[in-house]
């Protein structure tokens, strides 16, 4: 049944129980937002969320409840963008940059992503031989091309179901608080009354943290598949095209993206929350990958501990990777007039799986070669946050254009804090480069 039809049928019921089953319609059609905020906790961002527990114990929780807002504006700025147009992030931003300008930004979210692929899956390497003991490059190559056969040849329309599921792995971070003791008293306090030191370590995690949550990849991620969840209900149509759609589909976006974000913020919470409790008050303070923080848990919370963790590891990665090098398709794909999109066969839309391909082979690239992991995430982490600026920037003047928008421009709430978001991005990525030269010197 289509999207129409649901909700014609809805309209014909009593309020209350049509009431119901519109909740019901709108939990079965979560996805974009769900996906984006659990890939969100990749296993990069696992390691940065472990180092923040570890290295500050409870202080850092904040960090979770004030970017939640933030990254949420945002996220549902992009998905409304992809929803009213019917075209992605680089197409829109081609209407307000020059074009070499999008050239530059979608080759550098390229590099960025295709390093993170590397990181995501030396992770997992990790992890897999952390509970298996042998035969990490061979795990790193297998899940590579496990994601790559999945995403060529598996129908988005299908793909995207085993993407939700897979968002439940997640979870596995929730359980750990079960294996070890916590005080809930002092989380409450710390998350909202932490003891803030100010120090360079400390604004250096925050603006790691800021860097690790909101991350352009996510952007073009939500947009473009806000296009693919349309165009495969032949049903539907971009809200300029038929504005009759608007408010269903405008309140889907929104609450997904609640959720969505939501969920990423939680795990992220207690990901922090746990290495608190454990690492930091056992004094073990230096965490640098996902897997550091895995084995370290073992000794003091446990196997069952280290378990959860480690799976969590290799489950968040393979919903990750996914998302890595389709947003960076996406983004490459729309920049140059491809035909894109994951519902279409790998020789309908050669040059979009290409870019796929490419991305994941050279994550698997620099997973074998001698680049340093940490320091990759590093200029990872520097490449975000020039490119994060001015594509939030661009996508907050598209968003708030009625040429481009027509009457679905975004509501006030979220231009303020959109707009809130890019100066505290813009403000993280001039600390860090503060820091960088600082500690260079």
């Amino acid at each position: 049944m289509t999207n129409k039809a649901k909700r014609s049928r809805h309209a014909r019921l009593p309020p209350r129980i049509g009431h119901r089953l519109r909740r019901a319609a709108l939990i079965e059609r979560l996805g974009p937002g769900l996906i984006t905020g659990a890939a969100d906790d990749d296993p990069s961002g696992i390691a940065t969320y472990s180092q923040a527990g570890a290295q500050f114990g409870m202080n850092m929780l904040w960090t979770m409840v004030f970017t939640y807002p933030l990254m949420s504006a945002i996220q549902m700025i992009s998905a409304r963008i992809g929803r009213v147009t019917g075209h992605g992030l680089a197409a829109n931003i081609g209407r307000v940059f020059p074009a070499w300008v999008v050239t530059i930004l979608v080759a550098l979210l390229f590099i960025a992503n295709t390093i993170n692929i590397g990181a995501d899956l030396a992770a997992m390497g990790a992890a897999a031989k952390l509970v298996l003991g042998w035969g990490q490059h061979t795990f790193t190559l297998g899940f590579a091309v496990v994601s790559l056969i999945l995403q060529l040849f598996i129908p988005y329309h299908r793909y995207v179901r085993y993407l939700k599921w897979l968002t439940l792995v997640l979870f596995a971070y929730v359980g750990i608080i079960f294996a070890v003791h916590i005080d809930w008293g002092d989380v409450a306090l710390r998350t909202f009354v932490p003891k803030l030191s100010f120090t360079g370590d400390m604004i250096t995690m925050v603006v790691a943290i800021i860097g690790t949550t909101i991350s352009p990849y996510l952007f073009f991620w939500q947009a473009s598949e806000e296009v693919e969840d349309e165009e495969a209900d032949a049903a539907s149509k971009p809200l300029l095209k038929k504005p009759s759609q608007a408010r269903y589909e405008l309140d889907r976006i929104r609450w997904d993206t609640y959720i969505g974000m939501g969920f990423s913020n939680l795990i992220a919470f207690f990901i922090i929350l746990t290495t608190a409790v454990t690492l930091h008050t056992s004094g073990k303070t230096e965490i640098q990958t996902a897997a550091d923080a895995a084995n370290a848990l073992r000794p003091v919370a446990g196997e069952f501990a280290f378990m959860l963790f480690s799976v969590g590891i290799v489950g968040t990665g393979l919903l990750a990777i996914p998302v890595l090098a389709g947003s960076a398709a996406y983004a490459v794909g729309e920049s140059r007039g491809w035909k894109i999109g994951l519902e279409n066969k790998p020789w309908q839309a050669v040059g979009f799986y290409t870019v796929i391909g490419v991305a994941t082979m050279l994550g698997i690239a620099v997973d074998y070669s001698p680049i340093d992991p940490i320091k990759a995430l590093f200029w990872t982490a520097v490449i975000n946050g020039v490119i994060s600026v001015p594509i939030m920037a661009a996508m907050m003047v598209v968003a708030s254009r009625r040429h481009e928008m027509g009457p679905f421009v975004a509501t006030l709430g979220q231009r303020l804090l959109g707009w809130a978001a890019t100066a505290i991005v813009a403000g993280a990525a001039v600390a860090m480069f503060i820091f960088s030269w600082e500690a260079s010197r």
